[in-house]
């Protein structure tokens, strides 16, 4: 199953765009590595990670594969699950395919792509951010079904150079079958589906409005969810996938029931999370720096902790600004610094010693917002930044804690 998109964004504190926790003293930091499992390589400069959760699916797969080459080919024996592993894997690699073709679409519209990652029902490209347009938005989720269903046209040529009823054989014809029902399950207009993707498109062409369109496509998938834990059932005991002499209450029942549950609740946990994300980026704009920034006064180093405190409480403000002799910033304070210190402590606490060194990617513009302040936060994780005005002069201190409640409350506005 595939859901690419812009899952992996933001999450406040996590991955996403929120900051985290600050770099060494004096040292900026690159951006975490995104993780997700084991690294398998960087195509086109994105990380791809083999989720634990594939070595079940792997596991699983060599098991009834091996079971159905025990019934065309006898002759194996044991070699069977042998074949079925390198089948497993061979499928995965087509799935990589279609995920790499999202990520190149991504790519080619200047998308950045934070990781792609090989899970339990498939695979996941992580967007960071929306497309502009809906017919971008349209090519860049149909391209993954599109490279599933050539790849199923070019098993399909392959079988007709090797004789049928062989390893080779067999193996075409599973990875023929299985690219077909990737990119037809792929294709049902649900979100977080890319068919999900494409109805977004088409709505958000139509009204105009995008968050109409994820609205739309995120129903249409929760639908899809309720017909799969129902109707999966179903269409194994009736027939419509192979058997249709299976006992209803043998542990073949149990196994469908299992399986469309999982994957119904994994279709509509994404079709939830895809509204959340477009709620919250619908009010992306409210997140100001200047809003958000907490009043500072500024303070030399060797000032104590004490009488810092004091000019700040009579000047209304809520941080500290470590400075120089000629007023130049030179750290931010640390909230959780000063929290940490007694107060029988703090007139023999130089604030200094509580300050954190200033880089070039903690000084904040006070006119940024939205994506381009998560942005920029992103790129220099810290606890505290420093907001300056155009001319340079200070403005405040922008706190993490500040942003993340400000997330806090835009997911919980309605809206969607």
């Amino acid at each position: 199953m595939d859901e690419s998109g812009d899952n992996g964004r933001p999450q406040p504190g996590a991955g996403g765009t929120g900051p985290g926790a600050g770099p060494e003293k004096g040292k900026p930091r690159r951006p975490a590595d995104p993780g997700g499992g084991l690294l398998m390589g960087r195509p086109f400069g994105v990380p791809v990670y083999v989720a634990p959760s594939w070595f079940v699916v792997a596991a699983l797969i060599t098991w009834v594969f091996g079971g159905q080459l025990d019934r065309v080919l006898p002759e194996l024996g044991a070699l069977r699950y042998l074949v079925a592993l390198f089948f497993a894997i061979a499928f995965y690699a087509s799935v990589l395919v279609h995920e790499l073709a999202h990520t190149v679409a991504a790519l080619r519209y200047k998308l950045p792509v934070r990781r792609i990652q090989l899970q339990f029902f498939g695979g996941v490209s992580e967007i960071e951010k929306e497309t502009e347009t809906p017919g971008r938005e349209f090519i860049l989720a149909f391209v993954g079904p599109l490279l599933s269903l050539v790849l199923g046209g070019v098993f399909y040529l392959a079988m007709e150079f090797v004789e049928p009823g062989t390893v080779p054989g067999v193996l075409l014809a599973g990875l023929m079958i299985s690219n077909l029902i990737v990119a037809a399950f792929n294709l049902l207009p649900g979100l977080p589906l890319d068919g999900g993707r494409m109805l977004r498109a088409v709505v958000w062409k139509i009204t105009g409005k995008p968050m109409s369109g994820t609205v739309a496509a995120a129903w249409v998938g929760r639908g899809l969810a309720v017909a799969v834990l129902i109707g999966l059932p179903l269409l194994t005991h009736t027939g419509a996938f192979g058997d249709s002499s299976r006992d209803i209450g043998g542990v073949e029942t149990v196994t469908d029931a299992l399986l469309a549950a999982i994957l119904a609740g994994i279709i509509w946990t994404g079709a939830g999370n895809s509204l959340r994300m477009a709620r919250l980026r619908e009010h992306l704009p409210d997140l100001r720096a200047r809003t958000l920034t907490r009043r500072a006064v500024p303070v030399e180093s060797a000032t104590p902790l004490s009488e810092a405190l004091r000019r700040a409480n009579e000047a209304g403000a809520r941080a500290l600004v470590v400075v120089d002799g000629q007023g130049s910033p030179k750290g931010v304070v640390r909230e959780a610094a000063i929290v940490g210190v007694p107060e029988h402590r703090r007139p023999w606490v130089a604030v200094g010693s509580l300050a954190q060194d200033l880089t070039e990617g903690m000084r904040v513009p006070a006119e940024l917002a939205g994506e381009a302040l998560l942005d920029r936060l992103k790129a220099s994780p810290a606890t505290e930044y420093l907001v300056v005005e155009e001319t340079g002069q200070i403005y405040g201190v922008l706190s993490t804690a500040d942003v993340e409640r400000a997330f806090v409350r835009a997911m919980a506005r309605p809206g969607a």
